[in-house]
């Protein structure tokens, strides 16, 4: 974040939180009315294009506005955003599912991939030992513009069904942070350019796993990273009790 100053990590954050909720390009005045950045459109203007020289914004295809890259949304979700408190029934509900399935290891990467499909309104997906693939959710795809291309669609369901290549991703993305995020180019496919996906490792009984949730690269980070943090640490203490 170095080659940012402190009004472009505001101005740039302030665009990343508006095109999650929007899915638009987002423009200076948008930025202006709606965000308190303290200087002119004029000024935001011109701060957007040098994000954009800079490789944290593209110019959109139908408008004046901005989109973030992928090395925006990395910074974000790296440096800039906030992990949200997860609420006490977020806590319960969790420990719940993991407690009562923690001596069926089936039965418990299945309630795993159903519960985030359920709270990241996206794709639940798990890659167990000897590629045993779990999925769930996937309706919750048809209510993201993303996915109405049907190129997009069609390259998602092939990829989401080849535990082999999913699970070479998995182990070809490498980091010290415990939740992993990985966009577009990095699945290694150009119609899935507006994808993201959200993954951690877990270790079930000396087995190896991946959890994982897949869709619009607008997820919102600030509770599904937490949520994969809290879920990642009950396993481990208490799956092995």
């Amino acid at each position: 974040m170095i080659d940012l100053t402190p009004r472009q990590v505001q101005i740039l954050r302030a665009i990343i939180e508006e095109f999650i909720q929007t899915a638009e390009p987002v423009g200076s005045d948008t930025i202006d009315k709606k965000y308190s950045i303290g200087v002119s459109p004029a000024t935001i203007r011109n701060e957007m294009v040098q994000l954009t020289k800079q490789g944290y914004l593209n110019k959109g295809h139908t408008s004046a506005g901005r989109l973030p890259t992928p090395l925006a949304m990395k910074l974000y979700v790296n440096e800039l955003m906030k992990e949200k408190e997860l609420t006490v029934a977020d806590e319960v509900s969790a420990k719940e599912k993991i407690w009562k399935w923690r001596q069926e290891t089936d039965q418990l990467i299945a309630a795993i991939t159903k519960d985030l499909a359920q709270k990241s309104h996206a794709l639940g997906m798990a890659v167990s030992g000897g590629n045993k693939l779990y999925h769930s959710g996937y309706a919750n795809l048809l209510e993201m513009p993303e996915f109405y291309d049907i190129q997009v669609m069609r390259n998602v369901l092939t990829l989401v069904e080849q535990a082999q290549e999913l699970d070479e991703l998995f182990e070809r993305v490498k980091s010290h942070n415990p939740v992993q995020v990985v966009y577009g180019h990095e699945l290694g496919n150009e119609y899935l350019e507006d994808i993201g996906l959200i993954f951690t490792k877990l270790t079930i009984k000396d087995q190896p796993c991946y959890v994982a949730v897949l869709g619009s690269h607008r997820f919102d980070y600030e509770y599904i990273i937490p949520m994969m943090k809290y879920m990642r640490g009950l396993i481990e203490t208490v799956v092995e009790e």
